[in-house]
């Protein structure tokens, strides 16, 4: 199994996420959203994240006590596989969390690892509960969440790409 650990990126590293977000393959499971947040592309899921704003994105998030951001790290191959988050509610300590894998890492069992480290994370952070919206259709992240513990607390119905999807509500009590 792979030896990963998660890591802060430096400001000069914001190359990675750049690369993810705008990686059609990576981003693909983000496509056909109703959104309207900047630089959301409807037909790939693809996210604009120009170089001149690294330094306003790395300042504003990295400021913020209540974000967590970090790289996965493949410590063996020396390389970024993807990346994880969390924006925790400071007056409910519940985070809304995230995590991404680079299309050609998936399958490879960096989302349990990484998965595992950002609950450590979470906790230290005195983080209540972790929470995500993962559509039905991706089964194996659903799996992953499920198998470390996360419950479905609802389902609603989204539309993507103008068809329905239905969509789990997903969270990991940490209060013990």
């Amino acid at each position: 199994m792979n030896n990963i650990k998660l890591v802060k990126p430096k400001l000069k590293d914001l190359w990675f996420r750049a690369q993810c977000l705008s990686d059609e393959k990576t981003m693909e499971y983000n496509a056909g959203y109703n959104v309207s947040y900047q630089g959301y592309n409807y037909n790939t899921g693809c996210i604009e994240f120009k170089k001149e704003d690294y330094a306003k994105w790395y300042n504003t998030k990295f400021k913020n006590p209540n974000f967590y951001f970090a790289y996965i790290l493949d410590v063996d191959k020396n390389n970024f596989v993807g990346y994880v988050n969390f924006n925790k509610d400071e007056k409910t300590n519940l985070a809304t969390m995230g995590i991404v894998i680079k299309h050609e890492y998936r399958g490879c069992g960096y989302m349990r690892l990484a998965l595992n480290q950002l609950i450590k994370k979470a906790k230290t952070a005195k983080v209540y509960a972790l929470t995500d919206t993962v559509p039905k259709t991706r089964v194996g992240a659903l799996k992953v969440f499920h198998d470390f513990g996360f419950k479905t607390t609802s389902e609603f119905e989204v539309l993507k790409f103008g068809k329905p999807e239905i969509v789990e509500n997903i969270v990991l009590n940490l209060k013990n």
